[in-house]
């Protein structure tokens, strides 16, 4: 991949992703500017708004509203037809786009620095940092995004969701060093199962009978989809596996997180959260990136150095990696459950099959196949509870 062409998707990818950051500036008469409003004109509000934590646009009197009978996507107009809602269609594109060029660019990076036996802890970690940067950047650059009012408490209490993103992260970035990015993604796609288990047996929730009926469906398309993998890995699967345990505590630390008393108001916004969880994440990374890689650490500055397509595509799937989950936050907490469950089986299709093609990947019939049954059961698991209640 060209570092040229890399370059200005990202620029268009972070101008898109960091539009909700950057609330519109009126415009006065001062120095020449003409006043719209003089005019008679309405104001009119940026098309992309900051959100805050309830999923509410921050200023501004029009919402994405999950609950409206319009239907996910849709807004009615004083009352009149509706019509499409073109942020949130946006935030579904770009979250899209930033998850697929992410995993082009990270196995990029990964293959080049030298793949499972390279520096997958090193870049994963390097990749969180870069994303550290980005969202500092917002906080500290003019009108962009206002900076959250948290006291040491509150990022006391962060840490656990923090230290679960740092391990569901890393482990990721070592299954797709270590396999197929769309055998990891399969894999991943087992998330449900892990969540399912963890939140009956740890955080004592009830699931459905309907939703544990969906997940021998789920497992069994990963297994299926194993058998024909031909750059199958146990490591791989291991560490998929992993990640997947890491990200189902994520979910439920995160949700004992947000019910603190007025935690919501001192953060501000999703932004802010996404950033925030980011920044200790990365500092987490840290001791383990040195225990595991410190000792060659000047082997992979070297390697940087002379090779482009490891510092070039590093940076690129640090902002991707940054940009499409603040993406994703944003555009999950706008939608109701159904549209959530359609967008991330979506997504997975689209990542799977793209990354595949581009990446010369196998694509064996028989892979395909429990592809689709484990994203189905994926999917049926989701949706399962709306179709029959919960029983």
């Amino acid at each position: 991949m060209r570092i040229t062409s890399t370059v200005i998707g990202i620029t268009l990818f972070a101008g898109a992703a960091s539009a909700f950051g950057l609330p519109a500036v009126p415009r006065t008469a001062t120095n020449g500017v003409i006043n719209k409003a003089a005019f008679g004109a309405a104001k009119k509000s940026s098309m992309v708004q900051p959100i805050d934590l309830n999923g509410k646009r921050i200023g501004s009197p029009i919402a994405l509203n999950s609950e409206a009978t319009a239907g996910d996507g849709l807004s009615a107009k004083g009352g009149a037809a509706a019509k499409l809602d073109v942020p949130l269609l946006m935030y579904f594109l770009f979250w899209y786009v930033g998850n697929y060029y992410y995993n082009i660019t990270n196995k990029l990076a990964l293959k080049a620095a030298g793949g499972s036996a390279g520096f997958p802890m090193t870049i994963s970690s390097l990749q969180l940092g870069v994303g550290c940067l980005y969202g500092i950047f917002l906080w500290l650059a003019p009108d962009a995004r206002k900076k959250p009012e948290i006291g040491l408490d509150d990022v006391i209490k962060m840490l656990p969701v923090a230290f679960c993103a740092m391990g569901a992260h890393c482990a990721s970035v070592f299954a797709l060093s270590a396999g197929a990015v769309s055998f990891g993604q399969i894999v991943k796609a087992s998330e449900p199962a892990f969540a399912a288990v963890l939140s009956t047996f740890v955080y004592k929730k009830k699931i459905s009978k309907a939703k544990w009926a969906c997940l021998p469906i789920i497992i069994g398309g990963v297994i299926l989809a194993s058998v024909k993998e031909l750059d199958f890995a146990v490591s791989a699967l291991v560490s998929a596996c992993i990640a997947n345990l890491f990200a189902a505590f994520k979910g439920n630390e995160n949700k004992k997180l947000m019910e603190t008393e007025g935690i919501k108001d001192r953060i501000g916004s999703v932004g802010n959260q996404f950033a925030l969880t980011s920044i200790l994440a990365f500092l987490m990374s840290i001791p383990l990136f040195i225990a595991k890689e410190g000792k060659r650490w000047g082997e992979f500055v070297n390697i940087a150095k002379t090779n482009p397509t490891v510092s070039g595509n590093l940076i690129a799937s640090g902002l991707w990696f940054y940009g499409y989950n603040e993406l994703a936050t944003m555009t999950l907490k706008k939608t109701g459950a159904v549209t959530q469950s359609v967008a991330n089986t979506a997504k997975r299709v689209i990542v799977i099959v793209g990354v595949a093609l581009v990446l010369g990947e196998s694509m064996d019939p028989i892979k395909l196949l429990g592809c689709g049954i484990g994203i189905g059961g994926v999917f049926l698991y989701s949706i399962i509870d709306n179709l029959l209640g919960n029983a």
